[in-house]
């Protein structure tokens, strides 16, 4: 009994850090107030949650608690994870511990079955809560109206827009996903794209939708790292890559900017569509062990600072932050549609 009530004044006492909006905790038939003012939403522990697991990293320790079914939350699940996570700052983590989880290998064949525990869980499976454009990455929104296909549809084009492309052109696209962006690029401007991706089923369903458009020889897609593509001796007008940068890892930045300097002719157009952190610093145990392990988000200075290194120009910077926000909670609302699809 005494040692049940030194674990629920330890919870107690480390869920008062996190005190920035006011929330209920109902733990072992009691109920206890966490800050100041109307609770918004309420805590229900079922289960002890142990010491050391919250010491060692508070993304984890709630987060698989509420997966076991340990802890239950009473209230709007977003807004409960927003509180917290606008208060990550408060967080603890014990990055010795963890470092299986926060320093993933970063080579070649290691990142590959990264890419591949993501991306190749079905392609039936994006269907279910994506566009029909199958984008997994920002859109952008220029109307209040936009569907999420259609602010899709708008990224593309801006992208389209920014490289310049003209008839004749060749595009490459690194990370090219399930081929949308290639084969808009093809259809539109008339250019030769060529992308590559490390997921079979990306690679097949764009082997799909290039048939299906009648290009297949104006646009090709193969399973290749992008580290390889020197060596067939391509080299291309204009290069593309969205939403892979997250993949490659801060030991092979240097690699990355040189190898796409390599690959893009003189004078030629380089896009890159990334979401960033803000540091340099790998703090994220949740997304690494659950959503994309190995990911890494580069910040915007260590990008412009190996871009130069690679002897590239900077030319335009641009922040698509609110858009994101948008397309996550479409995609959110989405994937809450098909949950018990999904979890069947």
């Amino acid at each position: 009994m005494h040692f049940q009530k030194l674990m629920d004044n330890f919870l107690l006492h480390y869920l008062n850090h996190f005190d920035k909006h006011c929330f209920n905790v109902k733990l072992h038939d009691q109920e206890y107030t966490i800050g100041q003012g109307e609770p918004e939403f309420t805590v229900i522990v079922h289960k002890d949650i142990p010491k050391a697991e919250l010491l060692e990293s508070t993304e984890l320790a709630l987060g698989e608690a509420y997966m076991r079914g340990d802890i239950e939350i009473q209230g709007d699940l977003f807004h409960m994870l927003c509180t917290f996570l606008e208060q990550a700052d408060r967080f603890s983590l014990d990055r010795k511990g963890l470092r299986n989880i926060l320093y993933m290998s970063e080579k070649k064949k290691d990142q590959a079955k990264e890419v591949s525990s993501h991306y190749d869980l079905g392609n039936e499976f994006y269907k279910l809560w994506l566009d029909p454009t199958m984008s997994y990455s920002c859109a952008y929104f220029k109307h209040e109206d936009d569907t999420l296909e259609q602010a899709q549809r708008n990224k593309v084009d801006y992208i389209l827009e920014k490289l310049y492309l003209k008839e004749g052109m060749t595009l490459l696209d690194i990370g090219c996903g399930w081929g949308f962006l290639l084969i808009e690029a093809a259809k539109k401007y008339g250019v030769k794209g060529y992308g590559c991706t490390l997921s079979k089923e990306q690679w097949k369903k764009g082997q799909e939708r290039i048939k299906a458009e009648g290009l297949e020889g104006q646009v090709q897609i193969e399973l290749v790292d992008y580290r390889d593509l020197e060596d067939k001796g391509l080299i291309f007008d204009r290069i593309v890559s969205v939403g892979m940068m997250e993949h490659v890892g801060r030991s092979n930045y240097a690699t990355y900017m040189e190898t796409a300097n390599h690959l893009l002719k003189d004078g030629g157009i380089f896009l890159l569509h990334t979401i960033t952190g803000h540091d340099e610093v790998v703090s994220e145990p949740w997304i690494r062990k659950y959503i994309f392990p190995g990911g890494t988000l580069p910040s915007l200075r260590e990008l412009i600072s190996h871009a130069y290194d690679a002897d590239f120009r900077v030319l335009d910077v641009e922040s698509l932050r609110r858009h994101y926000y948008r397309t996550l909670m479409c995609w959110y609302h989405n994937f809450l549609k098909v949950h018990e699809k999904v979890a069947g």
